[in-house]
């Protein structure tokens, strides 16, 4: 089973009136610094934070009134639960979201405040999923999944409508893949229009599931990413051959990528984004020259990032850039010695925001010290000169790097 370019049509038909069409957006600072005319669609802007909204209303919306009434089940541990949980709420249709057991607090006690019955079982989506079907299967409740479903994926593929409507001369889309939902419905929809636009699909690469099962290489998915909306162990039997037939290439981007598009993201285009969300912002960052000189559109697909995960990521983005540095400075062990030092960097224009005293380690003479100081600065030429300036004042001083 497939879909066309008319069923999304009709799943556009369907959302109008009910869902907004997000901007799409010229991205100046990004283009400049991708040598690409990029547009971004603001998929972050939708009531619950993602795209996922799109699927799942045109999913309840085919139910007849006796299978509303009767109820929905859905697995997720994120913005799909927030999608079918809002509008199953104001459609009046009963719904259940099954999480993994250990699903973080604040996504559980949001998607119960959209008005669902949440059910915590397994440790992950594939025991949750196992459990819904059971007990969509008992009670008489539609199961809607998240991605590999024919309403789900045309729902998905209106962003490529209105993306085109909104720049028809695009030449590139560049779209995240979880289990393929959304971009098996922008490819059905962006190659029926423009057969000659290129579609390529981002993958975080510790969860390359789709890149490996098209080519017929086991599936090794592991580890923490922040991309944890893409983190998909199996894609979808009915997306993986329309990606197979639409896509043109399949890209894996890395943890620290990911993290400087998060970060580029909010300091430059003043966007909250989660990992997902931007994973295809660090494909073009990752291999500018690939894109340069053309059209490119890539799709914010969410915006609910943890907020310790995002400050974190902001820190990490100061560390990259050195306008947050530790510095090991020597000095001697004597009264006064440390008030020198810190007046010495005030001078410099350093403002210090930590400071570790060590007598007992680093293998320092007894009448020497060292310590840590965590310093703000202007840029790496700034951390440079201050750096030279405390040797020439008889500091030993070396920078620490603490991010890769």
């Amino acid at each position: 089973m497939t879909i066309a370019l008319d069923d999304i049509r009709r799943a556009a038909a369907v959302l109008a009136g009910e869902l907004p069409v997000t901007p799409t957006v010229a991205a100046r600072r990004l283009s400049e610094q991708t040598g690409t005319r990029l547009f971004l669609k603001l998929e972050s802007l939708h009531h619950t934070g993602s795209f996922k909204e799109r699927g799942a209303l045109a999913k309840l919306r085919s139910l007849d009134e006796a299978a509303a009434r009767q109820g929905v089940i859905a697995m997720s541990a994120g913005n799909h639960a927030q999608g079918v949980a809002c509008h199953a709420t104001r459609l009046g249709i009963p719904a259940t979201i099954v999480m993994p057991a250990q699903t973080p607090f604040t996504k559980v006690e949001r998607t119960e405040a959209y008005g669902a019955r949440v059910l915590l079982h397994g440790e992950t989506l594939s025991d949750a999923e196992a459990f819904a079907h059971d007990i969509a299967a008992r009670d008489g409740l539609t199961f809607v999944h998240p991605y590999d479903d024919p309403l789900i994926i045309a729902g998905q593929g209106t962003v490529a409508l209105e993306m085109l409507d909104a720049v028809p001369d695009l030449e590139v889309l560049v779209v995240p893949i979880g289990g393929g939902g959304l971009i098996a419905g922008m490819a059905t929809a962006a190659k029926a229009l423009k057969p000659r636009i290129e579609v390529i699909g981002v993958e975080a690469g510790m969860y390359p599931s789709m890149k490996q099962t098209l080519a017929g290489e086991p599936v090794a998915c592991s580890g923490a990413t922040i991309a944890e909306g893409i983190a998909v162990k199996a894609p979808g039997q009915l997306t993986r051959e329309i990606v197979r037939d639409l896509v043109d290439d399949i890209v894996l981007v890395g943890e620290e990528c990911l993290e400087r598009a998060v970060y580029t993201l909010v300091t430059e285009q003043k966007l909250v984004v989660e990992g997902a969300g931007a994973a295809g912002v660090a494909a073009l960052l990752d291999d500018p020259a690939r894109f340069r000189g053309r059209t490119v559109g890539t799709v914010i697909c969410g915006g609910n990032i943890d907020a310790r995960v995002l400050a974190s990521i902001l820190m990490r983005g100061l560390v990259r850039q050195r306008r947050v540095v530790r510095l090991r400075i020597g000095l001697s062990d004597a009264p006064g010695a440390l008030a020198k030092v810190a007046q010495f960097l005030g001078d410099a224009g350093g403002n210090i925001v930590e400071v570790y005293h060590q007598r007992l380690f680093h293998n320092v003479p007894v009448k020497m010290a060292d310590i840590d100081v965590v310093l703000e600065t202007r840029d790496p030429d700034h951390v440079d000169a201050i750096i030279a300036k405390l040797r020439e004042a008889g500091y030993p001083a070396e920078l620490m790097d603490d991010v890769s």
